[in-house]
């Protein structure tokens, strides 16, 4: 069965609960007549509700309302990709090295918009010493502050204990960013053309 609604000589019914173009009540009329005030307004007649008794009709532009739930629906498809959760895996004991290549990646996570599960892993001994991942969770979290900040604080699971940063922005406001920084020139550039220009 096709989702699209039934448009104006595709109805078949002989009469339908009318609906104007802007939301107002027109009546139950006859379809014919209503397909010539369609016509007459230059829009179209779709079938909204074709359930009811009498089917509701309405008069509206029919390509421009299926434009627009188009864009709706990716809206909402984009919206929903911003729930992406990364994970790092930390030891408590890491080197300086690995743990700046670390903080790298939850940085550029971050960045991305996405959220980021960081996952300390105890071994052996290490289980009796919770206080080590705890500092070394705090210390992250300062690190990239200005980039994201904790959702949900240190906890133990088994052997493992867990924190989840987040983004201080939406994914869709780091594209919007990303995109108006590829498609012209960086901030610094700009100051510098406009401190030229201030010159000459």
């Amino acid at each position: 069965m096709s989702a699209e609604p039934r448009i104006n000589d595709r109805i078949r019914v002989s009469e339908v609960r009318l609906v104007g173009p802007n939301g107002e009540q027109v009546g139950i009329v006859p379809v014919q007549d209503a397909l010539r005030l369609a016509q007459e307004a230059d829009l179209d007649l779709v079938e909204v509700a074709p359930t009811a008794r009498p089917p509701v009709a309405k008069l509206m532009d029919y390509g421009k309302y299926k434009y627009e739930s188009a864009v709706k629906a990716r809206e909402s498809r984009k919206n929903q990709s911003n729930t992406i959760i990364k994970e790092i895996k930390l030891r408590p004991k890491i080197d300086a090295h690995d743990y700046d290549t670390k903080k790298g990646h939850v940085e550029r996570f971050l960045k991305g918009g996405d959220k980021v599960k960081v996952t300390i892993m105890f071994r052996g001994r290490e289980q009796s010493r919770p206080e080590l991942g705890r500092r070394l969770l705090a210390r992250l979290a300062e690190d990239v502050q200005d980039l994201g900040s904790v959702e949900s604080q240190p906890k133990q699971d088994g052997r493992n204990m867990v924190m989840v940063l987040g983004p201080h922005k939406r994914r869709s406001e780091h594209k919007a960013e990303a995109r108006a920084a590829g498609g012209g020139k960086t901030r610094r550039e700009q100051r510098r053309e406009e401190q030229q220009s201030g010159q000459g």
